[in-house]
């Protein structure tokens, strides 16, 4: 398969990156430094989303698949994921790539956003203990970033692609374990955390389920 993945110097995209490759997949790194990238075999393509518009178009033609870890590192970073992911939309739509699979959170489903400023209170996938107690103080703590993935939620919705959003909870750094839960539309109930890795695991395996597209995949161990 033909992939394009989008900052494949972050977290999950290193993750994208070594698994997509090691699968035998087409692999094209779209990034921003590429002095962050480790060695691959990919095709790397160095690209400022907010600017290279002809290098990004060129970095997503006649890819099968589009997958993107984008999302803010720093304070600098603020407003990225939504800018950086209406850029990937404009690409994709002017070169004819259709499906994009994006990584949000899982608080985002009741975070406001321009398109939906009244979400519900909860999701239907966390228990009392997450509704009532532990899912406020990252609202709070991370305010300024998950205001912009809900918004980048909102362009991806928008697009008219063949999108699908993973919703992880607290990420870790442990391996890659393949042993994870999934639920549709919602956050995987009792879900505290999930690695990297399982999550650019689940990202990938979402290509052969078409059951995803235009759908919200919650996940958590």
């Amino acid at each position: 398969m033909k992939l394009t993945i989008i900052a494949a110097t972050g977290g999950i995209g290193r993750q994208l990156l070594e698994q997509a490759t090691a699968a035998g997949h087409d692999v094209t790194a779209v990034v921003r430094d590429p002095s962050r990238l480790p060695s691959t075999t990919a095709r790397v393509v160095t690209v400022d989303l907010a600017k290279d518009t002809a290098a990004l178009q060129n970095a997503v033609a006649g890819a099968d698949a589009v997958l993107s870890g984008l999302g803010a590192r720093t304070k600098a970073d603020e407003g990225i994921a939504t800018r950086g992911t209406r850029a990937i939309v404009d690409a994709m739509r002017a070169t004819g790539s259709a499906r994009l699979v994006v990584v949000s959170a899982a608080p985002i489903g009741t975070v406001p956003s321009p398109d939906t400023p009244h979400p519900p209170a909860h999701d239907a996938g966390d228990g009392f203990f997450m509704r009532h107690l532990f899912s406020r103080i990252p609202k709070v703590l991370f305010a300024t970033h998950y205001a912009d993935l809900a918004a980048m939620e909102d362009v991806v919705r928008a697009s008219g692609l063949d999108w699908t959003i993973a919703r992880p909870p607290k990420l870790t750094n442990k391996p890659l374990s393949g042993q994870y839960r999934t639920a549709l539309d919602q956050n995987a109930r009792g879900g505290w955390s999930i690695s990297r890795a399982d999550v650019a695991h689940l990202m990938l395996r979402m290509l052969d389920q078409p059951e995803t597209v235009r759908h919200v995949v919650g996940a958590a161990t």
